[in-house]
């Protein structure tokens, strides 16, 4: 078998949108016709097929779109370090350990310190909130999130005048996750915001979905969750916050930097090179609907971006 090196893999090599679209629209269209699909998608066992987020008085920052199910958000995921496949996480990630864990926070900040995962969360208030997610494939969720802005992390560890952007770095474990034995992407997985994007309050530390602790193939313990971005840029299973002046090289512009770049914000403007991103189908739908600018978050982040030509910083 042929194995190629990280430098020399086309992102084209890892997600081929014609095989991607062609299997998911097989999928919805078979069940729409009531056939039987049972081994189309994996969820937890534990999972109830009508197990839907209940309806309760809408938050600041919730939208009143209808939530996916839990089976939807925990059985079609993109975590590359359990497979390339969207079943991949929920078959691969049953032997990894999220207990005990542990975060480091470093670089130009005047509180570095590593926490275990409980003293790291213990003086945030956590509350749930229902995002729209959408992801650089096509498909999109409308998923309860359960954490804590970023922007109070930020403000807790007291950035340097310095630090200009937060890197995030996630667990390199290849015996827990064995898509970290294959060289689709060097590992571990970096991602980036800037400072000011970090303390958005849209910005989410994740620690659970749908009132319960975040699954394996979730991102558990700890994710990011940025929803006016693609959803690449939510990285999971978080060990290492790092605060830097520059902007870092984030996982996926190594892999494809003419298809990936460090905004990564939702324009249905800017085409992907291999498909376009102004439509996407809801999981648990037929039909495409529109994309909206940053995700229908555009109120709430657009003014970070004023005079940005955002095809260039796409």
């Amino acid at each position: 078998m042929l194995i190629k090196r990280a430098e020399d893999l086309k992102s084209s090599d890892i997600t081929p949108e014609r095989l991607y679209f062609n299997r998911r629209e097989f999928i919805l269209a078979a069940s729409a016709a009531g056939i039987g699909l049972a081994s189309a998608f994996v969820y937890p066992e534990s999972a109830n097929a009508d197990d839907r987020w209940p309806r309760g008085k809408k938050g600041p920052y919730d939208t009143d779109e209808e939530v996916n199910t839990f089976k939807e958000i925990t059985g079609y995921n993109n975590f590359y370090e359990f497979g390339v496949d969207k079943a991949d996480p929920a078959h691969n990630s049953g032997a990894f350990q999220p207990k005990p864990w542990s975060v480091r926070i470093e670089g130009e900040v005047k509180k570095p310190a590593t926490y275990d995962l409980g003293d790291f969360i213990r003086p945030y208030k956590i509350e749930d909130r229902i995002y729209r997610m959408r992801c650089v494939e096509g498909w999109s969720m409308v998923v309860p999130w359960r954490g804590f802005p970023l922007a109070d992390l930020v403000k807790r560890v007291e950035p340097t005048s310095k630090a200009k952007f937060v890197t995030f770095e996630t667990v390199y474990r290849p015996d827990q996750m064995p898509g970290q034995k294959e060289r689709y992407l060097r590992w571990p997985y970096i991602e980036g915001l800037r400072i000011d994007e970090a303390l958005n309050p849209l910005a989410m530390l994740v620690t659970g979905v749908y009132g319960k602790d975040l699954p394996n193939q979730n991102g558990a313990p700890l994710r990011l969750v940025t929803p006016w971005k693609y959803g690449f840029k939510g990285i999971k299973s978080i060990v290492k916050i790092k605060f830097t002046d520059e902007q870092p090289e984030t996982s996926w512009m190594r892999a494809g930097p003419d298809e990936y770049g460090f905004y990564s914000n939702v324009n249905p403007e800017v085409d992907h090179p291999r498909w376009s991103q102004k439509s996407e189908r809801r999981i648990g739908e037929f039909f495409k609907r529109k994309t909206l600018p940053f995700n229908g978050y555009a109120d709430q982040v657009a003014s970070m971006y004023a005079g940005m030509d955002l095809r260039k910083y796409f």
